[in-house]
């Protein structure tokens, strides 16, 4: 599995010949470049130009399955379920929908835009046994760096992946509260299941390629 970051909270997950988009940043977005190229499932946490960009994923022959709100899915052996959570994107109460995806035996949760601190009690009760956990940082209305770490701390993760820091010093202040101020940004996260083991919490911390 290559794991690569767009910006924003946009994640691009390929593993054999699938490709998943995770929140792609539309083009009418104001603040966020968009990256185009063909999908074939795309998840959108929020309506919003910064999460929704669908268009920028439907390319060529390759036009993606979308995915914008809670409940079950299986396409193409991939297993997602979405469920709701609130959101203050942009300064806006908003309805944020948490994914989580099972693909090659690990566990993904993304909670795209997601703003308190606990997540609702039946999300928290249904997610379990993250293997990756993607989590938003420091942008206008979403987790704060010191909300964000003890969320994280909650779900147990093996890795957590911060995404959507506002700014440097949201960045530098999650790292601060997750005890992994040493964090080097990397291009992508490449891994298989096995490189799972031993993992407790460490922070990944990805350079946005857009």
């Amino acid at each position: 599995m290559v794991i690569t970051y767009l910006g924003g909270a946009f994640i691009k997950v390929q593993f054999g010949d699938i490709t998943i988009a995770v929140n792609p940043v539309s083009k009418d977005s104001k603040k966020l470049k968009p990256s185009r190229f063909g999908a074939d499932i795309a998840l959108v946490s929020l309506n919003h130009a910064d999460f929704s960009g669908l268009d920028q994923v439907s390319f060529g022959e390759r036009q993606a399955f979308a995915v914008t709100g809670p409940g079950e899915y299986e396409i193409k052996g991939v297993f997602i379920k979405g469920f709701k959570s609130d959101s203050k994107y942009g300064g806006e109460d908003r309805l944020n929908t948490v994914y989580t995806v099972n693909l090659e035996n690990m566990n993904l949760c993304f909670l795209g835009a997601h703003a308190s601190k606990d997540l609702p009690a039946e999300v928290a009760e249904s997610i379990d046994d993250i293997d990756i956990l993607f989590v938003p940082v420091g942008a206008d209305g979403v987790l704060t760096p010191a909300d964000a770490a003890k969320l994280s701390v909650k779900l147990e993760p093996k890795l957590i992946v911060p995404l959507c820091f506002g700014n440097a010093t949201a960045l530098k202040a999650f790292l601060k509260e997750a005890g992994e101020e040493g964090q080097k940004p990397q291009d992508k996260l490449t891994l298989k299941k096995k490189d799972l083991e031993g993992k407790d919490g460490d922070v990944v911390v990805l350079e946005p390629a857009a």
